[in-house]
């Protein structure tokens, strides 16, 4: 398997790309210590921002990184046929509070998949749920055709 053309994508193939996705993963960084989860997002096109719900414990790896204000890191990908694609958006997450939130946010927050609560131990009571933006500092898709035949 040989890489045939590699190509960057345009902003407006990107934002259709993010548009038509809607998981991902998300590092996170502080220090010298990593963390990377699965996520869903909502992505405004206009504006260019990611939406998420983030699901933590109030002792938990994750909320201990996300009250750090780490740097952030999100990959999007896709496969189909010998067409890879990937965005990749880099930048600090924003923590929202929910009563500052416009109208335009809370449709974006609607497209993002819902956490399925089913996954942890504790009950929903005992689950933090907080709101967070994501504006790209960068943002860059590439389009790698590969040819499959040799």
């Amino acid at each position: 398997m040989a890489i045939d053309q590699e190509t960057e994508m345009t902003d407006a193939e990107i934002d259709d790309f993010l548009s038509r996705h809607e998981t991902g993963v998300l590092s996170l960084a502080r220090t010298d210590d990593p963390y990377a989860i699965p996520i869903s997002y909502g992505y405004d096109d206009d504006a260019r921002e990611f939406y998420m719900r983030m699901v933590s414990t109030p002792d938990s790896e994750k909320r201990q990184f996300l009250e750090s204000t780490p740097a952030g890191r999100l990959v999007v990908y896709d496969e189909a046929g010998s067409t890879y694609r990937s965005v990749i958006a880099t930048g600090e997450l924003q923590s929202i509070e929910p009563a500052e939130l416009t109208p335009d946010q809370i449709a974006q927050y609607g497209d993002a998949k819902r956490p399925l609560f089913e996954i942890w131990a504790e009950g929903k009571d005992a689950l933090d749920i907080e709101l967070y933006r994501l504006v790209p500092a960068t943002l860059a898709g590439r389009r790698t055709e590969v040819d499959r035949e040799e």
